[in-house]
């Protein structure tokens, strides 16, 4: 895809599952991805893994003052950030009314504060050089719904209105910002929802295509909207979820 070699890109949770297959797609692609993620020996396995120059940073991307460290880090280290993929997330399934303040706060802190307070860190360096791309990864629970996931679905839709009014404030500055919702997906965080296999036996039935989201379904639209081929793409919200949900 144009546009994308010799990129400097951040990742974060791209130790596993849909950020690990987003950072070897883009490593491949020529860019030079660093890789934030909680587990940081496993951002740097990945790192190893992927090549062209990529890092791994060990992050808690709910810490402000431990983001804007790590994003200036990067700078300094390795090159400006062309793009920031906001991947990382986390959620329990439990009905709302009997989930308690304590998971609200771990599931809000990880899913709405921390692409809040890493697209902060970045953002404010791409608006002084008139350029960047950003693609938040956030869900069809936060278009839809989805049973179990309350907060996280509270989360989620307000990152797709985060991104919408971001395009629309930095449009002028050359910057795109664009949100894919992926719909069930094959993800160690997934398993730990189901793990009798109830789940997705029953979501199976109702996609169309037939089968849960792997990883590597993404890699290639997060990948296109951080391209010079997306450039006239802004404000988006692209549904990757094998037809199980449909909107336009």
């Amino acid at each position: 895809m144009r546009g994308l070699k010799d990129n400097t890109i951040i990742v974060t949770g791209g130790a596993s599952g849909i950020g690990r297959a987003i950072s070897a797609r883009l490593a491949e692609e020529g860019a030079h991805v660093a890789i934030f993620d909680l587990n940081g020996d496993g951002a740097e396995a990945v790192a190893k893994e992927i090549g062209n120059g990529a890092r791994g940073f060990a992050l808690d991307i709910a810490d402000h003052d431990a983001v804007v460290a790590a994003v200036d880090r990067v700078e300094r280290e390795m090159a400006p950030v062309d793009g920031l993929v906001n991947n990382a997330g986390w959620d329990r399934m439990v009905p709302f009314l009997k989930s308690d303040p304590a998971l609200w706060k771990k599931i809000v802190d990880i899913n709405l504060f921390g692409p809040v307070n890493v697209t902060h860190a970045v953002l404010s360096k791409m608006a002084e050089r008139g350029r960047g791309r950003i693609v938040s990864l956030a869900s069809d629970a936060g278009r839809v719904g989805s049973t179990g996931e309350g907060v996280y679905s509270y989360c989620k839709g307000g990152v797709i209105a985060f991104m919408k009014t971001l395009a629309r404030e930095h449009a002028r500055q050359g910057i795109t910002c664009n949100t894919v919702c992926p719909g069930p997906t094959e993800t160690p965080l997934f398993a730990g929802f189901d793990p009798e296999g109830k789940i997705k036996t029953a979501l199976e039935r109702s996609i169309p295509l037939r089968r849960l989201g792997q990883p590597e379904d993404y890699p290639g639209m997060v990948c296109f909207l951080l391209s010079d081929d997306a450039a006239f793409i802004t404000g988006q919200v692209i549904s990757v979820s094998g037809g199980l949900t449909m909107n336009g």
